[in-house]
């Protein structure tokens, strides 16, 4: 049977609030949805290609308030670019990337045409956290060329990848950008010690800041790596420099993190340092 909702509000031709019998309020888009409509008229759900729930009342503000100023046409877009996404990703996406990405995109495509470039510091981390959403980001800017002629620089493809992951993950930007900023502070730490420059393409360089990145997971989740005392022994004696600089950069995330980090995490922090300046 045919679901209809009630017309709550008409934002434009392509998008409107429906008010919903479960979820009070829920967001329609489709080509055309919103013409000639108009408060309290009936609609079908199947007329909608795509439907999300804003029941964040500050988002729902925010979208409504981004919508004026956004052209129809890429709200249209929007809407395959999400669909893309999602199903790339093979999951649902959190309702919030509605309205980040969005709005991320609607400047980011304004800068690109008026030449400004933003720089993005954590390029090369995101692309080596975040491979999968990475590789998305990239295809949803071959998208906006193909859709609209606009080349995003690459450093947008950071930004991207960072909204799909924080869609897919529920964490915010904020979060996600505190621990890339903890990370790069924990490599620059590793190279200042060592007096050494890193090569950021190496395998073993991906695999210190993956490692660092679960670190960090496991001590906001309160999880320990495993008690190996005579592996630790062994590594203190065998490698006292790499030893003592991971207890250096267990005390950085100690104090960036404001909780405790497991012993056992000097042990793999040592082997991975081990490897990477053995090589460099």
């Amino acid at each position: 049977m045919e679901q209809h909702v009630k017309i709550k509000k008409v934002l434009n031709n392509n998008v409107i609030i429906a008010e919903h019998p479960l979820h009070k309020e829920v967001v329609l888009i489709g080509k055309g949805i919103g013409f000639n409509r108009k408060k309290d008229d009936d609609i079908s759900f199947s007329k909608a290609d795509k439907t999300f729930l804003l029941s964040n009342e500050k988002e729902k503000e925010q979208y409504v308030n981004l919508l004026p100023y956004i052209d129809e046409g890429l709200i249209d877009f929007m809407n395959d670019v999400l669909v893309h996404v999602e199903m790339r990703m093979g999951q649902e996406l959190n309702q919030h990337i509605h309205v980040a990405l969005t709005d991320h995109l609607a400047f980011a495509i304004n800068r690109a045409k008026q030449g400004m470039e933003f720089s993005n510091p954590f390029l090369l981390e995101i692309e080596s956290l975040y491979p999968k959403e990475y590789q998305i980001a990239m295809e949803v800017v071959t998208m906006i060329y193909d859709q609209m002629g606009i080349q995003f620089p690459e450093g947008e493809v950071g930004f991207i990848a960072l909204h799909i992951h924080s869609a897919v993950t529920d964490k915010t930007l904020r979060e996600i950008n505190r621990h890339n900023q903890l990370i790069t502070k924990l490599v620059s730490l590793v190279e200042d010690t060592m007096g050494l420059e890193i090569d950021k393409n190496s395998v073993d360089y991906h695999r210190l800041v993956q490692h660092l990145h679960r670190a960090i997971d496991r001590v906001h989740q309160d999880e320990a790596v495993g008690d190996e005392i005579k592996l630790a022994k062994m590594l203190k004696e065998e490698y006292p420099v790499c030893y003592n600089l991971a207890w250096k950069l267990i005390k950085v995330m100690q104090k960036q993190l404001n909780k405790p980090v497991d012993e056992s995490e000097a042990i793999y922090l040592t082997i991975h340092l081990q490897r990477l300046t053995h090589k460099s």
